[in-house]
Formats: structure tokens, C-alpha cells, sequence
């Protein structure tokens, strides 16, 4: 049996972006885009270790720290297939050309699939998270980078994927006026705030820990202050939430006061996140909501 771990990174997400999947030092591999997102990361991670494994008659065994890859190849992938890779509620399969290869790449295999915690000391979690963030440095940077030495003798096809690989595939940016041109930092936050309340996001811890500050705090509407950990371990999707831009303020340079009033379910919230840039992108340092009466 093939025991190994795979990995997404992106820095700003969507942004530099990496993969990576690790067995050991002298077996692991990595890669990226100069411009894509975790879960495309996540997704390629896999893709590439059951490419780099297809010779060879063994049972694979993948840890990864995505939900979302797991219930994708596991659970949702055959009812997308069945429909014209088309999700329930009719829209595109996000990251459609991925899928359509992780599909290809798992006929006839024998893989099991495992969750762990990430960033929680799994140690083939964590080599192949340091490779994956590597491999998205390298991008930022303007370098490629270490390919790693992968299997002996293996055959790699990946898609050309991209963000946005569909004409109606939203990324963190849908919904800009202006789709060719560069967003402002206000908007990106407005963006990346809306993305936080996705379910495609929500869904995947890895993409949420992308988002949010190494400090994160939240004070909840009950006065309980939340710690990054304690939000990752609880997140998950939640029903649609409308999302109203009340006023955006630069508490400095590099920081942005994020205020917008969350409607859901009749009941108005008045909240504010403050988001600070970090490494060349914004994240998430501190959230809090108070109900309107």
C-alpha cells in the first residue's frame, strides 16, 4: 500500500497558488499556477499523486485536510457526471476540468481516502502543506518551483485549469463591475468577505484557514470571543446570506474596516471585520456581529 498525504496552498486565494502531495523525503512532488485557488491546489495535489500511481498495482491511501476534495471524488462526483457536470441547483461544477481528470484518474483504482486536521501535527499533512506553500512562494516570487522527485517512471496529463474555468463559475471575484480590470483593495475585501459566507469555501477548512489572520478573533453575538482554531473546527456551510456593504474605512495602509449588515432568515446583523494585508494579500484579523433591533 502507497500511504501518502495531499495539499493545496494559495496565497490570497485566488493567488499564487501550489500543490503538493508527500510519501516520504525521497517520494513527494509539487507544483502550482501563478494564479489559482486552495481548492484548485487541493484538487491537483490528488490528481497528481493518482497520475504518478497508475503503473503501479498498489492500493493508494491519501490523508488530505479537505473535506471538499474527499466528498467531491467520493460522494458528489458520479451525480455531477450524470447531470452534464452540472451541480443541483443547475450551475457549473466549479474547478470542472479537474474534476472531469480526477474522474478519469480514479477508474479502476483502489484508493481510500482519509480526513485529518490540518496544521495540527499530522506529519504527512505537514510535509506536504510546507511543499504546497512552497511551490505557491515560488510563484509569487517569479520562480518555479521544485518539482520534487515524484514516482520512478510516471506519466503526468493535467488540465489546463484555471480560475474560472467555465463562463458562469464565480470565483472570490464575481460580481465585480469591471472583470478585466485589477480590483481595488476595498473591493477585494468586499470579495473575499462574500466568499467567507460561501458554501464552496465554507466547506473546506483549508480555504477558511487561507483567509483568516495566524490571530483571528471573533467576539460572537452572545459575547463569546472565538479564536481561529475554534471557528475552523465549527465552520461549515450555513444557509444564504445577504451580504450589504454599509462602509468600507482604511484603518491604515495596510488595513481596511470592513462594515455590512448580514441578513438571513428575518433577522438583520450588523457586523464588522477588519482585514489586514499580509505576504501581498488581505486577511481577516477580526470579526464581530451585533443584532439590529
Amino acid at each position: 500500500m502507497i500511504i501518502a498525504a495531499a495539499d493545496g496552498s494559495a496565497l490570497g486565494n485566488p493567488g499564487p497558488a501550489g500543490w503538493a502531495w508527500y510519501v516520504d523525503d525521497g517520494c513527494w512532488a509539487s507544483g502550482g499556477w501563478p494564479h489559482g485557488t486552495n481548492n484548485m491546489g487541493e484538487l491537483m495535489a490528488v490528481l497528481d499523486l493518482l497520475q504518478q500511481t497508475a503503473h503501479l498495482d498498489e492500493e493508494l491511501h491519501v490523508f488530505c485536510d479537505s473535506k471538499y476534495v474527499i466528498d467531491s471524488v467520493t460522494k458528489w462526483m458520479k451525480g455531477w457526471k450524470r447531470k452534464g457536470w452540472k451541480k443541483g441547483d443547475g450551475k457549473p461544477v466549479m474547478n470542472v476540468e479537474l474534476m472531469k481528470a480526477l474522474d478519469e484518474a480514479m477508474q479502476g483504482r483502489r484508493v481510500v481516502f482519509e480526513w485529518v486536521k490540518g496544521h495540527a501535527g499530522h506529519p504527512l499533512n505537514e510535509a506536504a502543506d510546507v511543499r504546497a506553500n512552497a511551490a505557491a512562494t515560488a510563484y509569487r516570487d517569479g520562480r518555479l518551483p521544485d518539482p520534487g522527485p515524484g514516482f520512478a517512471d510516471s506519466v503526468v496529463a493535467h488540465p489546463a485549469a484555471s480560475v474560472g474555468q467555465v463562463e458562469e463559475e464565480p470565483d472570490l471575484f464575481s460580481g465585480l463591475e469591471a472583470e478585466d480590470a485589477a480590483p481595488t483593495d476595498e473591493e477585494h475585501v468586499i470579495a473575499m468577505e462574500r466568499a467567507l459566507l460561501s458554501d464552496e469555501v465554507r466547506a473546506d477548512r483549508a480555504a477558511v484557514a487561507a483567509l483568516l489572520h495566524p490571530d483571528w478573533q471573533e467576539v460572537g453575538r452572545s459575547g463569546r470571543l472565538w479564536s481561529r482554531d475554534d471557528l475552523l473546527d465549527a465552520i461549515a456551510p450555513i444557509p444564504p446570506v445577504d451580504l450589504e456593504v454599509v462602509s468600507t474605512d482604511r484603518a491604515g495602509q495596510d488595513a481596511i474596516l470592513l462594515v455590512w449588515r448580514a441578513s438571513a432568515d428575518g433577522r438583520s446583523t450588523l457586523r464588522s471585520s477588519l482585514w489586514v494585508r499580509v505576504g501581498g494579500g488581505w486577511q481577516q484579523r477580526f470579526h464581530q456581529g451585533t443584532d439590529e433591533t
